[in-house]
């Protein structure tokens, strides 16, 4: 049933970060009740709900949270979470009558997470903004693209998923756990420019220490050295070289027929002539050459496939890596356990009703109640 089987998950509607969070818990076992406008409105990139993955594993309940009623079916889910997150712009919870004081007033033992760009305080705090936007401030996009190139956007990984989502699931799961010695819930403060900062800690570190001192583009781990970088193939497809220890760079430039003795890589001046070789040498095979002579070796050497290409790699294949909900191929839940091992999710945009949405949170008398005090439209 998935490690986190009998968690409680109330999640409020948002964009990106949250959502897909709570796609992280529901994957792995924890029931998580999402609760929707009742009129539909923007929430990012619009696509058919099928399509939309992170949306995955959970029931729907439309409210307005703007009624009364809706309001007080909340606050009684609320009483029966172990966990709430949100993420709106500081203070709006607050004004639905619905922030952290009268959760945990509610629910001593609540874990209340909230998950914003800039974070619940500071001069940047109330304004509106996107991943780009986040890592942008904190130095991560300066960091990343190609020497004499404009920063590379590198997808909405780096803020809103690993500084975001990640962070804020790390914070969860530790407020849990801490709660089993309190008893006691808490706030969990989850600002992509804090994951974001605490994911550049290696940079930093290399920074400080000099081995990051160029622009970008110009230094090991960012397309600088000519041992971590991508190489056009001969049928214009791309080789992924990671060879960064000595051990494996010897293996890689043997099997490009170039000699290992004169592969000399301890200085940026040895850079350009080891890269003008290693172009040479992968300019002359194609991708499928190039990967049966690397293929199971240790040169750190990958044929870069596209995500329709890798829904068919055979490691991948192997692995059972994707799962097919309601004809949509997709990531299967990770990471993997001995034991405990998580159910198929339930497909995103699975229709219930409020009813069964309610089923296992509310006595069916309280159901009812709500449902005539007209919490929700029928």
């Amino acid at each position: 049933m998935g490690p986190l089987n009998g968690l409680k998950v109330l999640e409020f509607p948002a964009v990106g970060p949250v959502p897909f969070c709570a796609m992280l818990l529901a994957d792995l076992g924890a029931t998580v009740l999402r609760i929707d406008r009742e009129e539909v409105s923007s929430l990012g990139i619009e696509r058919p709900q099928r399509f939309q993955i992170s949306q995955r594993g959970r029931k729907v309940l439309a409210l307005d949270l703007k009624r009364p009623a809706s309001v007080e079916l909340a606050k009684a889910l609320i009483g029966e979470s172990d966990v709430l997150i949100e993420g709106f712009r500081p203070g709006v919870m607050e004004r639905l009558g619905l922030g952290p004081d009268v959760g945990l007033a509610l629910n001593p033992g609540l874990v209340y997470g909230r998950m914003t760009g800039w974070g619940q305080t500071g001069p940047k705090a109330p304004l509106a903004g996107h991943d780009i936007n986040y890592i942008a401030l904190t130095g991560a996009l300066d960091a990343i693209g190609r020497r004499d190139q404009p920063p590379t956007p590198p997808l909405n990984l780096v803020g809103d998923f690993g500084g975001g989502s990640l962070y804020l699931a790390l914070g969860v799961l530790s407020a849990l756990w801490e709660r089993q010695s309190s008893g006691r819930g808490q706030v969990v403060d989850a600002a992509i420019i804090d994951g974001t900062l605490s994911l550049l800690a290696g940079h930093i570190g290399m920074v400080a220490a000099g081995l990051a001192k160029g622009p970008r583009g110009t230094n090991v781990l960012d397309s600088g050295s000519p041992f971590y970088d991508v190489y056009a193939c001969a049928d214009g497809r791309w080789l992924a070289v990671g060879a960064i220890e000595d051990k494996f760079f010897v293996q890689l430039v043997s099997k490009a027929g170039l000699d290992p003795e004169k592969s000399l890589r301890q200085k940026r001046s040895d850079w350009p002539s080891l890269r003008a070789g290693l172009e040479a040498a992968f300019a002359a095979k194609s991708s499928d050459e190039w990967r049966a002579i690397y293929e199971g070796s240790d040169c750190c050497a990958t044929v870069v496939n596209s995500v329709e290409e890798a829904f068919a790699d055979p490691h991948l294949d192997f692995r059972n890596a994707f799962i097919e909900l309601d004809g949509v191929k997709q990531p299967a839940p990770a990471p993997r356990f001995s034991r405990s091992v998580p159910e198929t999710p339930r497909a995103p945009g699975a229709s219930n009703t409020a009813k069964d949405a309610l089923t296992g949170w509310l006595a069916s008398d309280a159901i009812r109640s709500h449902e005539k005090a007209g919490a929700w439209r029928s």
